[in-house]
């Protein structure tokens, strides 16, 4: 393997140190794909259900080898630079996660644009405000989003170079094919690319506040990559199940089969179990990435129809985007081999990874800690990761010399800085002041996270700075809190919420029961209550939470993993 080229004098020390651990030559993230694709070409890269089922009632899947999916991404990024696209430009993502969609994002990295990934599960209002704000200069979208683009374009006024995946109708530009067809009888070089280069424009789910336009560098996922691939002991051919979108093109990069399952990723707490479990029959994958809401609902469905062992080859299980209960992670080891591991990796889309605890640890350790009021132990920092808890502030914070560190076990609000932490906001840049901390040449995110470290220098996390309930000095946190009641058997989740205005709030639990829990009448319902309260009454942490409201409906989550409770809302039913 060739040795890594120098990198060019706008690089810092850390990022030479970074360019070298990954052995690629090109700045450019999409390198790594073309290196992958030298080493094993004909192994497959992507495996995607096609939606047809043999005689045998097999399931049909479209193949893409990892020489397939690097020519074709630079057969389109050879045909967008000869149309005109520039580097630096911005270009939006309007494809569901397919095959396609990975092969698109790596064209457009290797063309130097700035790709702009927003989740269309974020609902159309905010989807529309979020891709106007992001002032792209054109859409790469299926033939609906780019109808849609078409009707708002005065939303778009400098969006010139729109790419149509299908068929084009009334709306200018170019199709996929016709683009493909440039870049295959182009000349055109691909530009070399730093790290320090803009990547990509990702977007926050806006769950406590508005959906904010966060800059991610190359060097921001060579980082990533590097920390997720040593941590877990990721190797070229595996094969993961990719059910959250993004990690997808993760895979590619580490030389890992992505099988995409049929599920709709924007709903993953409503995913058919049976095709996952077809999925495992068909590629025997040893990787799997799901939200704790995904693996909720395997572990009830494999209950209910007695399945002991619904997949036999899977050894590493991720799950993130919210706390996962000891109680899942040991009924999800019932279900898998005893040399399987399950990890929750710990971060934000402006920060990940930064910390991560596997399950044998949290049952036996720390869960038994987070059911008494302790938090959710989140587990040691990546390699590269600095952080520290300071007492928690509303307000901005311009430079490191404002902030007030605490000592262990204190609570406070949790910053951090590292390789793959972002540096700035890009839209809604006025919220650089409220979460970026300077500190000479570094950058410290605020998480906006609350919790504590302990003497092993973990992170436990009590919940979101903003969905703190306050009244007067006192302050209730949400983990902490609804872990007692989540303690009862009933209780599928909770969620704290104030009354009234911060400062001067009345604590109050809404409660999400199992289906099957549900009370049968008004003397059952009350008779739940009442041995709700009487487990606040025996903690500390909530012996002062004497309203308790069981919800018909479930607790209102996020639309990327169906896990993070927007408490927003409920605070709003409560005014």
């Amino acid at each position: 393997m060739n040795e890594p080229e120098p990198t060019s004098d706008r690089c810092s020390g850390d990022d030479q140190a970074e360019q070298s651990r990954s052995n690629v030559r090109d700045g450019n993230v999409a390198s790594r794909l073309t290196l992958v694709a030298t080493l094993m070409p004909s192994a497959v890269s992507i495996a995607e259900s096609n939606g047809t089922v043999g005689s045998g009632g097999q399931r049909g899947y479209s193949l893409t080898t990892f020489e397939n999916l690097d020519q074709r991404s630079t057969d389109i990024a050879k045909g967008l630079l000869a149309w005109g696209v520039k580097p630096g430009m911005r270009i939006g993502m309007l494809v569901p996660f397919s095959a396609s969609f990975i092969e698109l994002v790596f064209a457009l990295l290797k063309t130097g644009v700035v790709v702009i990934l927003i989740d269309p599960g974020i609902g159309r209002k905010h989807l529309v405000r979020c891709l106007s704000d992001a002032k792209p200069d054109g859409f790469v979208g299926i033939p609906k989003a780019q109808a849609i683009r078409t009707v708002l374009r005065r939303r778009f006024p400098d969006a010139r170079w729109n790419v149509t995946v299908g068929k084009r109708y009334c709306w200018g530009g170019k199709t996929l094919d016709q683009i493909i067809q440039l870049g295959k009888g182009s000349d055109v070089e691909l530009p070399m690319i730093q790290r320090p280069d803009p990547a990509a424009i990702i977007f926050t789910t806006g769950s406590t506040g508005p959906p904010k336009g966060v800059q991610y560098t190359h060097g921001t996922f060579h980082a990533q990559i590097d920390r997720i691939r040593e941590r877990y002991d990721i190797h070229r051919g595996s094969r993961d199940l990719a059910c959250f979108p993004l990690f997808g093109l993760f895979d590619a990069v580490m030389g890992v089969t992505t099988i995409i399952p049929d599920m709709d990723p924007t709903k993953p707490a409503e995913v058919n179990t049976q095709r996952l479990i077809d999925a495992s029959e068909d590629w025997e994958f040893d990787q799997a990435f799901g939200s704790p809401a995904l693996w909720n609902t395997v572990i009830r469905w494999c209950q209910q129809n007695q399945v002991k062992n619904p997949f036999p080859h899977l050894r590493r299980v991720l799950s993130a985007g919210a706390p996962v209960p000891a109680a899942t992670m040991a009924a999800l080891r019932e279900l898998l081999d005893e040399d399987a591991k399950i990890y929750t990796p710990y971060g934000a889309t402006e920060a990940l990874p930064i910390a991560s605890i596997e399950s044998r640890q949290v049952i036996s350790e720390t869960g038994p800690a987070t059911a008494k009021g302790k938090g959710v132990c989140v587990g040691n920092r990546f390699e590269g990761v600095q952080w520290k808890v300071i007492r928690v502030d509303d307000g901005p914070l311009d430079s490191i010399d404002q902030i007030e560190e605490l000592p262990q076990g204190k609570i406070g609000e949790l910053m951090v800085s590292g390789p793959m932490v972002t540096r700035q906001y890009v839209v809604r840049a006025d919220q650089n002041a409220m979460h970026k901390v300077a500190d000479g040449d570094r950058v410290w995110h605020r998480m906006g996270d609350v919790g504590y470290l302990d003497p092993q220098d973990r992170f436990w996390f009590c919940g979101r700075k903003a969905h703190r309930v306050t009244k007067g000095k006192k302050a209730w946190y949400t983990v902490p809190c609804e872990a007692v009641f989540n303690a009862h058997p009933s209780v599928y989740r909770s969620a704290l919420v104030g009354r009234g205005q911060p400062g001067d709030q009345q604590p109050v639990i809404m409660v999400e029961l199992y289906p099957e829990k549900q009370p049968a009448d008004e003397p059952a319902q009350q008779a739940l209550i009442a041995e709700l309260q009487t487990l606040a009454k025996r903690n500390p942490l909530t012996q002062s939470i004497d309203e308790i409201i069981l919800r018909q409906e479930p607790l209102p989550v996020d639309i990327r993993h169906n896990s993070k409770i927007f408490r927003e809302r409920l605070a709003a039913e409560l005014q």
